[in-house]
């Protein structure tokens, strides 16, 4: 990018809103110069500009995001030409399956679930639309990770911080080096009991004509009711066949 074009505010503007999160809802103008390695003024101008703007609020010590920032998300889901191409195909799938179906995207180690549907029979259970997760903790995440280079992904192995969900969540990153390699090869991804103990995730991957990544298309299935081997062979079949369909349209 050319210098010239470069705007230092917007950036620092952005990294300040992006330092908020489950460990930190709430930042004083220290806290977040700590964050972001701001000087204390610079990060305190940061937050009382966006203070002002409407995207956070404060007590006079303490900063949080307001509900304005999910406008942002918004926009951006609502603008998505990915999610409005694949929504009527998640909606046949789920139909026929009578099971909840994702199109999710992979960012900076992160699934983001862009759209879902599900039948009317479940309750509302799974990945909210917005959503992100640790990319590790789903068969989506997996499916995507297996098309990073090897050099990316040994960067978001030394990267990944563990939180153990279950006593399943995989902790091992020897092993998960191991999984990140298989989908790609294999054609599918499958994560059982990673973030809830009693859920399993099955996932392809969602490739245009020339084969480049977009996104993956995911099923979640409860994983009492049937093995491993019984889900895959129910499922996978409907996930490829609407991938190939997939193809030629995004």
């Amino acid at each position: 990018m050319n210098p010239k074009d470069w705007i230092a505010g917007l950036e620092r503007g952005l990294k300040v809103l992006e330092a908020f999160g489950e460990d930190a809802p709430r930042l004083s103008a220290q806290q977040m110069a700590d964050r972001t390695g701001l000087t204390r003024t610079a990060a305190r101008r940061q937050l009382l500009t966006l203070e002002h703007l409407g995207y956070l609020a404060t007590d006079g010590k303490l900063f949080w995001l307001t509900p304005r920032v999910l406008t942002l998300a918004q926009s951006y889901i609502d603008s998505s030409r990915l999610a409005r191409i694949v929504q009527p195909y998640l909606q046949r799938m789920a139909h026929g399956l009578q099971e909840t179906t994702y199109l999710s995207v992979y960012d900076n180690g992160s699934v983001i679930y862009l759209a879902r549907q599900g039948p009317s029979r479940t309750k509302s259970i799974g990945y909210g639309i917005g959503e992100r997760v640790a990319a590790a903790l789903t068969a989506a995440g997996l499916m995507m990770l297996s098309y990073l280079s090897e050099e990316e992904q040994a960067q978001y192995l030394a990267n990944y911080d563990i939180r153990n969900f279950t006593s399943q969540t995989i902790s091992d990153k020897s092993v998960l080096a191991d999984l990140m390699k298989e989908p790609r090869a294999q054609g599918f991804a499958v994560s059982d009991s990673q973030v809830e103990i009693e859920y399993r995730g099955i996932a392809v991957p969602l490739l245009d004509h020339k084969g480049s990544l977009h996104g993956a298309l995911s099923v979640t299935v409860s994983l009492l009711h049937e093995t491993r081997e019984a889900a895959i062979k129910r499922l996978l079949p409907t996930l490829r066949d609407t991938a190939v369909s997939l193809r030629n349209v995004i």
